[in-house]
């Protein structure tokens, strides 16, 4: 058997998106490790599978993270599979849904199929829905100490979790120190993507991401949205804010209730037929 892929990036954040109707069986979680492994497999930020049936949307949508596990939510895979969808006339320039874990949201491709915005659902920042451990509240500006070093953090969720730390300063290196730790910490029951966010004023936030099931990560969607609600939750930024990450910039428009608007780019890599011989040791995984 044959399995066919397609692989995309969005801002550095890259996808093989495959129909399900191209899959033999089930994928399992060491299928998925070795098919976003960069050394022995595709190499990916994750896998996503569609479309699939849904109970509310257009199209249904399962996201996996590289290690096997599923994410609820993820903005740039969800950019990709629109554009995925657009590539095979299966959508036209309307808006369309999608059905995902973390909720329901509507796209819509633009620019000929580079950039295409997405009505990622409500941020909320309520404890029991993140969730974060503790009693019931808004988590806004609350210490936690990881590694020996103490921060602020707010938390956050898109339908995903979100642990967004404001600073004066941020890096790579303090992402890939921290984020691990921060993303397993008790405070956070399913684990957490987490954001190191420096506001540079009020329409400009940059982020450095480590995301929850993947690591270090070029760009988010769903972590721009995220980190830009907190902003303008804190008071520090306005509606409309423009989110700088090392693989490129993504725009947020904040609606009543938190809803938020994420338009950016998405690009097409490759596509193309796994080798029999790859496709052996995947089943066999």
């Amino acid at each position: 058997m044959l399995l066919a892929f397609t692989k995309y990036h969005a801002l550095g954040n890259d996808y093989i998106v495959i129909n399900p109707k191209d899959l033999p069986v089930p994928l399992t979680t060491e299928q998925v490790k070795t098919l976003c492994h960069r050394n022995y497999g595709i190499g990916s930020d994750g896998i996503l599978l569609g479309p699939l049936s849904a109970g509310h949307g257009r199209f249904g949508l399962k996201i996996y993270n590289p290690d096997g596990s599923e994410a609820e939510k993820s903005g740039n895979g969800l950019r990709i599979f629109s554009r995925w969808l657009w590539d095979n006339k299966l959508v036209g320039d309307g808006e369309f849904s999608i059905q995902t874990a973390g909720g329901l949201v509507r796209s819509t491709v633009l620019a000929g199929g580079a950039t295409v915005q997405v009505e990622m659902g409500c941020v909320s920042f309520a404890s029991d829905k993140i969730p974060v451990t503790g009693p019931g509240r808004e988590v806004l500006n609350e210490p936690i100490t990881v590694g020996g070093r103490a921060f602020s953090f707010c938390a956050a969720t898109i339908g995903n979790p979100h642990c967004v730390l404001p600073l004066a300063e941020i890096s790579s290196e303090l992402a890939q120190e921290f984020g691990p730790l921060l993303e397993f910490h008790p405070y956070f029951p399913n684990r957490t993507n987490v954001q190191f966010m420096k506001v540079r004023d009020r329409a400009n936030i940059q982020i450095e991401i480590w995301e929850r099931g993947a690591g270090y990560t070029l760009a988010s969607g769903s972590s721009s949205s995220a980190a830009a609600a907190v902003a303008h939750k804190l008071g520090l930024c306005d509606r409309r804010i423009s989110v700088h990450m090392p693989g490129g910039v993504i725009a947020i428009d904040i609606g009543d209730d938190f809803a938020i608007r994420m338009t950016g780019g998405v690009t097409r890599v490759a596509e193309g037929i796994m080798a029999p011989e790859m496709m052996r040791q995947v089943l066999a995984g």
